[in-house]
């Protein structure tokens, strides 16, 4: 249930209302937006009378909210949430690109692709640290160690990393990583998300391969409720009967996400296709549906990288499709 309030509503009777609303044993989330604020209910809100909240003189209206999810609903936050990770922003008109190797292999390797991919205009710096793979004999990252290198890539780029968490038990190891990843495999790992919503840090839940977006918001309500909502939610796939690329890339689900939500919203080109040369187009294709910000893969070397070198792209190639990107987006505004 949202209440939402006339632009003359005081600062008494705003907290007047919320204790009153408190008492009855509610949550109450509120947004202040430019114009209005809106006190957002959770709970057991079948027992407010609607009418009598209605009639109090500086509430306009009082609406039910009948999506399942509530934090992550615009409905709750009419305005676009801004994720903020140092100097740079996601959402409300900021686009990012996070770029980097799917795994971090060597020191060598992960300072040499983010010194270029810098030059070549990434924002954020990603590689994995620790690898969730189908088969249990291949590479599995450098775990520990692969955190400690993208720290050392940190400090000779400045740029905020990106990598992803398998387990609670290593969370202790992200103290310092500037946003921790929840890959496609854990979306649904609601005792993880519970923890990361503890921790206040920027959190990229990535959608299942095989979930709606119903299912990626209530996932995201694991992390918010917990008092987390700096959240970027990433389309990166599904899995669909169509087998010629490695998953099937949803751009509706950019343009549907922001109707549903005010979380910024980023795409996964290269987990999506699975190939290379089909990054670039797609990339661009995300920028033009309204993505905030896109995660590209980046290798110094992808026919040696020992994880998921089919889809990466060179230092190369990735400067030239930046510049492709904020041509696309410029066209669009």
């Amino acid at each position: 249930m949202i209440a939402v309030l006339k632009q003359s509503a005081t600062p008494e009777q705003i907290a007047y209302l919320t204790r009153w609303l408190e008492g009855m044993g509610l949550e109450i989330h509120t947004y202040h937006g430019n114009n209005t604020t809106v006190l957002g209910l959770t709970g057991d809100t079948g027992s407010v009378d609607m009418e009598l909240l209605g009639s109090l003189e500086f509430v306009d209206v009082v609406k039910r909210v009948s999506e399942p999810f509530k934090m992550a609903n615009r409905k709750f936050h009419p305005n676009d949430t801004i994720v903020e990770i140092g100097n740079v922003k996601i959402g409300g008109g900021h686009f990012a690109v996070i770029a980097g190797p799917c795994s971090v292999e060597s020191e060598e390797q992960i300072i040499d692709v983010a010194t270029q991919v810098k030059a070549g205009g990434a924002d954020i710096l990603r590689g994995g640290a620790f690898k969730p793979r189908t088969s249990p004999y291949v590479f599995q990252g450098l775990k520990e160690d692969g955190i400690r290198l993208l720290l050392e890539a940190k400090k000779a780029t400045s740029l905020p990393i990106i990598t992803e968490i398998m387990n609670i038990s290593t969370l202790d190891l992200f103290e310092d990583v500037d946003i921790i990843q929840v890959g496609a495999r854990n979306m649904q790992n609601y005792d993880l998300l519970k923890e990361l919503g503890k921790t206040g840090k920027c959190i990229l839940l990535k959608r299942g391969f095989s979930n709606t977006l119903q299912e990626l918001l209530m996932s995201t309500e694991y992390i918010m409720r917990e008092g987390n909502e700096n959240v970027i939610l990433c389309e990166r796939g599904i899995r669909t009967f169509e087998s010629y690329t490695r998953n099937t890339l949803d751009l509706s689900a950019v343009p549907a996400l922001h109707e549903l939500s005010h979380l910024p919203v980023v795409v996964d080109p290269s987990h999506a296709t699975g190939k290379a040369r089909m990054v670039p187009p797609m990339a661009a294709a995300a920028a033009a549906s309204g993505a905030d910000g896109l995660m590209i893969e980046v290798h110094n070397n992808p026919s040696c990288a020992l994880c998921d070198g089919a889809q990466s792209i060179t230092p190369a190639q990735f400067a030239e499709l930046n510049k492709r990107i904020q041509a696309v987006r410029k066209a669009i505004e």
